[in-house]
């Protein structure tokens, strides 16, 4: 049985702000399932988080989780940045409103009970499953 579960996400928006997409592939050893969709007014990060944000609300059981993502933004709000918000009432260092503070706060809402760690790669540089990924969030993006 395989030991966790892998999450590739990408997001994709067609104007920042304009219609945009989010993708996600899962795998669980052999099984793979693939998810996307979108809005019609949104901007790239919005997607990138809605991707992951997805990717864990689709899992029926806390699990162990790898998420892959192409994102700085998602990689270093969680690993960096999102801590502090909380612990500053969802502000910045800057004392600004954390923008996108609503899927933010859905993301770590998403993050309870799940074992997650976090890879970043490099977006379009040929990572197969990161390719996909961004393949289902083009297919999202209203027409």
């Amino acid at each position: 049985m395989p030991e966790c579960v892998k999450a590739f996400t990408d997001g994709a928006c067609k104007g920042n702000p304009g219609s945009g997409g989010w993708g996600v592939l899962l795998r669980w050893g052999e099984l793979e399932k693939e998810l996307c969709g979108g809005e019609r007014m949104t901007t790239n990060n919005r997607m990138e988080l809605m991707a992951v944000i997805v990717a864990l609300e689709s899992l029926k059981h806390p699990s162990a989780i790898e998420i892959t993502t192409d994102s700085q933004y998602v990689k270093r709000g969680v690993g960096e940045w999102m801590a502090n918000w909380k612990r500053n009432g969802w502000r910045t260092a800057s004392r600004q409103p954390v923008k996108n503070r609503d899927l933010w706060e859905r993301l770590d809402a998403a993050l309870g009970g799940h074992g997650v760690s976090w890879r970043w790669v490099k977006g379009h540089s040929g990572h197969a499953d990161n390719e996909r990924a961004d393949r289902l969030a083009n297919q999202g993006v209203p027409r």
